[in-house]
């Protein structure tokens, strides 16, 4: 039988979205579930993560933040509020949870225990730190509130706790949710599909007909955005709108690093890395880390606004840096790519240098910033709510399927 690691603290909402996923996922994988508590802060300070994750986002990407846990929430129908004192303390909580045992037949309660102190921090906001809300929490789990309390306050069990923490840091975890499935890591709650695939299961794949106008917004500079281009028509349909940016510049004026990759944790770094392969293979495209990076792509952005940004140059510009490992800041690269999908490359790299479209990538860049962007690959979805906007390759299938009208994806 197959084993299931499922890291977690109670500190994090896509975990608590993740805890009421993790069942079902072992059971529709036969898999055996082995619930590992775990103190995020700990792991946080060895990282040199600050505590408050959140309080370090530009406010775009905060209020994506909360719209993308809100949406996640939504599509597994279970409520979700943040609470105005987050992040709270949890290893009092974490402790009850080791406390209670892990293994059988206990882990079924544990399971109970687990699930209501999730709710007390995520729908009902209460302080997990309280003595009073964790007998609650433990009483309703069915368990003896005085014995577990009292057992959490041992040195066995703050040992337990410490020593956990230690493991996880040493196994390369930098958040969570964290699965392992063998000595596969995986990272986030919006990850449980390719857990579910690693353990030899079959998630269903949405059926969606997009009809609402996306904006889609770009730079090839991205190996994610590379991911989304080669998708975005077939999951947006043909009324996607196509709209190059120029990344760097957008990262300039929003006050993020240029490459956001290099600041990330080495072990976040290298799951990111290992993520891209995942995605791209998940998706059938052939995906190489380019052996220029970064790279300069304002000539290609331009390029692809002179000729009127059409899907199949765009993806042909991509594929090129992507997986062919081609340099498309050369003219003459550039030429030769748009001259293969029927265009006239001399004429667009020459129309490139023209004031008007160097404009129009400045203006490009700007209305993406005004619509709140902070990254890419961005979609922005007009929708009867309003614009509704979904960060990375990962969030695709989201945006279309608010696209398509689904409203728990709003």
């Amino acid at each position: 039988m197959a084993r299931l690691e499922f890291w977690f603290d109670f500190s994090c909402p896509f975990a608590y979205v993740a805890s009421t996923q993790i069942e079902q996922l072992a059971q529709r994988t036969g898999a055996e579930l082995d619930l590992r508590p775990m103190l995020l802060g700990g792991v946080f300070k060895a990282r040199g993560t600050p505590q408050n994750l959140a309080a370090t986002l530009n406010p775009a990407k905060a209020r994506h933040n909360l719209d993308d846990m809100r949406r996640q929430a939504q599509r597994v129908g279970v409520p979700l509020r943040m609470p105005a004192s987050h992040p709270m303390r949890t290893v009092e909580a974490l402790r009850c949870v080791l406390a209670a045992g892990l293994s059988l037949p206990l882990i079924h309660s544990t399971l109970t225990l687990i699930h209501r102190i999730y709710r007390a921090y995520w729908d009902e906001n209460a302080d997990i730190a309280d003595r009073a809300v964790l007998t609650r929490a433990i009483a309703d789990a069915g368990l003896e509130p005085a014995a577990i309390l009292a057992r959490a306050e041992s040195q066995e069990i703050k040992d337990e706790l410490r020593r956990r923490t230690d493991e996880a840091v040493e196994r390369g975890i930098f958040g969570v949710p964290t699965y392992f499935v063998g000595d596969q890591l995986f990272w986030g709650q919006d990850r449980s599909d390719m857990v579910e695939e690693a353990l030899g299961g079959r998630p269903a794949a949405p059926r969606l007909a997009s009809t609402a106008p996306v904006e889609f917004f770009f730079d090839y500079s991205s190996p994610f955005a590379y991911l989304a281009i080669m998708r975005a028509e077939a999951e947006l349909g043909p009324q996607v709108r196509w709209r190059p940016i120029l990344l760097g510049g957008l990262f300039r004026s929003i006050g993020t690093p240029d490459v956001p990759l290099f600041v990330q944790s080495p072990e976040k770094r290298r799951h990111t890395l290992l993520d891209l392969d995942r995605q791209a293979a998940r998706a059938g495209l052939p995906f190489k880390f380019p052996s220029r990076f970064p790279i300069r792509t304002v000539l290609p952005l331009r390029v692809t606004l002179a000729a009127g940004s059409p899907p199949a140059l765009v993806r042909a510009l991509a594929t090129a840096l992507w997986a062919e490992d081609r340099d498309v800041s050369d003219p003459a690269v550039v030429a030769a790519i748009a001259a293969a999908v029927g265009l006239d490359g001399a004429g667009l790299v020459a129309a490139a240098e023209t004031p008007e479209i160097k404009q129009a990538l400045v203006t490009s860049t700007a209305a993406a910033e005004a619509a709140g962007v902070f990254g890419v690959p961005t979609f922005v979805v007009a929708t009867e709510r309003g614009p509704q906007l979904y960060w990375g390759a990962d969030r695709l299938t989201l945006a279309a399927a608010a696209a398509s009208g689904d409203g728990s994806a709003i």
